[in-house]
């Protein structure tokens, strides 16, 4: 019957090695089923690789990769909505800022308007008031005139009709007087 352990043990035996000189010397190397250190290593390596392949390992490294790749065109198409939707926005407010700044330069230009109207308007008014007090004035002064005038021409009479006695009681007698009768009546 054939025993892994005997086949171990007599692939395990000692051998002689040359010494570089000519001799030979005892070297003792272990191997198992005639292979040695590095043949073990390598055959492991086939081994694992074989099993790699036989669990379709590399199918499934390429599977995750794939599946990683996909989440991250997942993601970049995501970051390139977000970025055309943020380019959107920014356009958007722009266009609104545009509009505003128009609609604050026809404000601003609609208030001068306004405000030149208001400044022509209060001057035109200030002038028609300055013509109203000029005329109010001067009608007061012409009225202040008449009054002077009406006050000399009073006292002027009265001091005519005072001056008219004191020179007809002077200067007229009863002579005069009724001579001066006799007259208004032929006249009449």
């Amino acid at each position: 019957m054939f025993n892994l352990t005997t086949l171990l043990i007599a692939a395990s035996q000692p051998m002689l090695a040359d010494d570089g000189e000519g001799g030979k010397y005892l070297k003792e190397e272990y191997s198992a089923l005639f292979l040695d250190d590095y043949g073990w290593v390598a055959a492991s390596m086939a081994i694992l690789i074989l099993v790699m392949i036989w669990k379709n390992v590399p199918g499934m490294l390429i599977r995750g990769l794939d599946a990683k790749i996909d989440e991250i065109k997942q993601q970049l198409d995501e970051a390139k909505a977000l970025r055309a939707e943020a380019e959107a926005l920014r356009d958007e407010y722009t266009a609104k800022i545009a509009s505003a700044e128009k609609d604050a330069e026809a404000m601003m230009e609609g208030a001068r308007t306004e405000a030149e109207a208001i400044l022509a308007k209060a001057e035109s008014d200030s002038e028609k008031m300055v013509e109203r007090r000029q005329r109010m004035a001067e009608e007061k002064i012409a009225a202040a005139e008449r009054e002077a005038l009406d006050a000399v021409r009073e006292r002027a009479v009265e001091a005519a009709a005072v001056a008219s006695r004191s020179l007809i009681a002077q200067k007229h007698d009863k002579a005069a007087d009724s001579a001066l009768a006799d007259e208004v009546i032929s006249s009449l």
